[in-house]
């Protein structure tokens, strides 16, 4: 759900390179994986009560505090002019796309919902072009234009099978492509725990401006079940910063796409809700465009 609700790793800034231990690397990624299906299946389980805002509101502040005694021990880069704007452009994506994915956990099953967000790898080279001056060839625009068949063919828009809420997973994916971009953008100008920290920040403030419309009490269960995702999106966001540190990002992002088998898991167990055969279909086309954009990416970067 990640930045969101939950959603899914991203590669961060790196401080230092470090030895490469594959293994070590992907343990670490698939169990961030693992923590970020359960959160999403925790934020499915809270919204059929309180609202989207409140929930994340909720997730935002226990990882404020979970990072300050992290923020204290090592301080904060201090940023300003271009590079404090990218961190508040950062945080207001990234707190764009939870809302919007926890909205749309409230009508969709979650493997659904997670196969849909799996378009914003396709954004993200879409937007590469205006906003980081990349070129895109032929084949990875042809693999972003499959992609989005697959999205229609989840979501299956003209039909009666079409549910609006589908939308919110898409724009959520919009604005954690919008996120990603800007971590780019910002790359090695900041620490990722200066990153991490000015995001939760500038999302929980905004989150703030929305509790006097949204705020309900929370009872015992709902605070146990948000402080825990609190603590699993702080654990998911160590484990990918470990992953990342250990294995190259061509080894590690196809494995971003087995949380549509944990999200299936969590839906099947906790909902008795199963996939239909047009979102594994759909799936199917938008992982495999996604896995071949990335290639290009890396054949081009080798290049």
């Amino acid at each position: 759900m990640s930045p969101r609700a939950s959603r899914k790793p991203e590669p961060v800034p790196l401080p230092a390179p470090m030895e490469d231990r594959p293994l070590a690397a992907i343990g670490f990624v698939l169990m961030a994986l693992l923590l970020f299906s359960a959160m999403d299946a925790i934020s499915k389980l809270l919204v059929q009560e309180y609202s989207p805002f409140l929930i994340t509101w909720g997730r935002y502040g226990v990882n404020l505090l979970l990072l300050l005694p992290f923020v204290l021990r090592a301080g904060v880069a201090p940023m300003g002019g271009t590079g404090l704007a990218m961190q508040v452009g950062r945080g207001i994506a990234m707190v764009g796309s939870a809302v919007l994915f926890v909205s749309g956990l409230s009508h969709l099953q979650l493997a659904d919902a997670i196969a849909i967000s799996f378009v914003s790898p396709l954004l993200v080279t879409a937007l590469s072009i205006p906003f980081l001056g990349e070129r895109v060839g032929i084949r990875r625009w042809s693999a972003v234009v499959v992609g989005f068949i697959g999205i229609l063919i989840i979501i299956q828009p003209g039909t009666s099978a079409f549910d609006v809420a589908s939308l919110f997973p898409l724009a959520s994916s919009t604005c954690w492509a919008f996120g990603l971009v800007l971590t780019r953008r910002i790359g090695s100008a900041a620490p990722p725990m200066t990153t991490l920290l000015y995001t939760t920040a500038v999302a929980f403030l905004i989150l703030c401006l929305f509790l006097p419309w949204v705020w309900q009490p929370l009872g015992g269960r709902a605070l146990l079940l948000v402080a825990t995702m609190g603590v699993l999106s702080t654990i998911s966001q160590y484990f990918i910063l470990m992953g990342y540190m250990r294995g190259p990002a061509s080894l590690l992002a196809p494995f971003s796409f087995l949380q549509i088998i944990s999200s299936t898991f969590w839906g099947v167990v906790l909902f008795g809700a199963w996939p239909g055969i047009s979102t594994w279909i759909g799936a199917a086309v938008v992982v495999a465009s996604g896995l071949y954009v990335f290639h290009r990416e890396r054949v081009t970067r080798k290049g």
